[in-house]
């Protein structure tokens, strides 16, 4: 096997003159992405799909944004990244529909052996993300390569995801841990105990 089918095989590869070919075709599509003019809307929704492996017009990435290869990143249906993330995607990373990623969040499928003696030799690998429908990943928040997030999920700014995360949940922390369930009273509030007004509950119920 070549090292790129071993790296999209989640297996040890080496970076090499292919992977590196590849991650310079990402690097040109980011170079014009991060250049833009923050008011273009045009070329910035031009540059993130033609970079990114699947979306659609509903997504929007307000740069700077950062990749290895934008190839293996699948989101959904309005996708919505800002400023300062940056999505290693050694690995697959897919992301539903209707998901928020607030500043300088980071996603991760890159690692490297723990060992230093297999460390030093050069091998890494990358390890598949999966986040569900209905997220929002909150500031600073860093997730680990193999997790899942479920759908309908909060992750609290600052959160370092090490593990896998239900559905309907508000989970935070380092490690970050479930804190509680989403309910049907959420629905009355838009801000801890800011209760949504009566002008905009009448628009929600249609």
């Amino acid at each position: 096997m070549n090292n790129t089918d071993r790296r999209d095989a989640e297996m040890l590869y080496m970076f090499d003159r292919d992977t590196a070919a590849q991650m310079k075709q990402a690097r040109e599509l980011l170079n014009t992405l991060n250049k833009a003019d923050y008011t273009d809307y045009t070329t910035i929704r031009a540059s993130v799909k033609a970079l990114l492996g699947g979306s659609d017009d509903t997504t929007m990435i307000n740069p700077p944004f950062y990749c290895d290869y934008g190839r293996n990143i699948f989101v959904g249906k309005n996708f919505f990244a800002n400023f300062n993330c940056t999505i290693l995607d050694v690995a697959k990373v897919t992301i539903g529909d209707n998901c928020f990623l607030a500043p300088g969040v980071g996603i991760y499928t890159a690692g490297h052996p723990i060992h230093p003696e297999i460390r030093n030799t050069g091998y890494e690998y990358g390890i598949g993300i999966t986040i569900g429908n209905d997220v929002w990943i909150g500031a600073q928040s860093v997730i680990c390569p193999g997790v899942h997030i479920g759908s309908g999920v909060v992750i609290g700014a600052g959160s370092v995801v090490t593990h896998d995360i239900p559905d309907m949940v508000v989970a935070a922390g380092n490690p970050c841990r479930v804190i509680r369930p989403i309910t049907d009273e959420d629905k009355l509030y838009y801000f801890k105990k800011r209760r949504i007004d009566p002008e905009i509950e009448q628009i929600l119920k249609g």
